[in-house]
C-alpha cells in the first residue's frame, strides 16, 4: 500500500486508511448511514406538507366557527345540516345514496 501512495502521505498511512474506513463505515454500515439519513428527509419533507396542509384547514375551521358563531341564524341553519337537528313538531326528510351518505336534507 505505501507503493501506491505519494512519499509526502506514507508517513500518514494509517491516518487516511482509518479515516477512509470510518467514513465508509458511516457512510453504508452505521445505524445512521446515508440511506437513512435520506429516508428521514423525505419523511420531513412530507410531514411539513402535511403540517401546512392542517394549518391551513385549522385557519378555514376557525373563520367558519367565527362565522357560525356569530348569528343565531347560522347556527341554527348549521345545526341542521350537519347534525340534522329538527324543531319540536317538525318532520325531518333525509335522502341517502347507496353508502347511506345523505344527499339532502329537507324541513318541513
Amino acid at each position: 500500500m505505501k507503493k501506491v501512495m505519494p512519499p509526502r502521505f506514507q508517513k500518514y498511512s494509517f491516518y487516511i486508511i482509518s479515516s477512509l474506513v470510518f467514513f465508509v463505515w458511516l457512510c453504508f454500515f452505521d445505524r445512521s448511514n446515508l440511506y437513512t439519513q435520506f429516508k428521514i428527509a423525505l419523511d420531513l419533507k412530507k410531514l411539513e406538507t402535511q403540517k401546512n396542509y392542517f394549518e391551513n384547514e385549522l385557519k378555514v375551521i376557525k373563520k367558519e366557527e367565527q362565522q357560525i358563531l356569530g348569528s343565531t341564524s347560522a347556527l341554527e341553519k348549521f345545526a341542521r345540516e350537519k347534525y340534522l337537528m329538527k324543531k319540536e313538531g317538525e318532520t325531518v326528510f333525509v335522502l341517502v345514496d347507496e353508502n347511506e351518505q345523505p344527499l339532502l336534507e329537507k324541513d318541513q
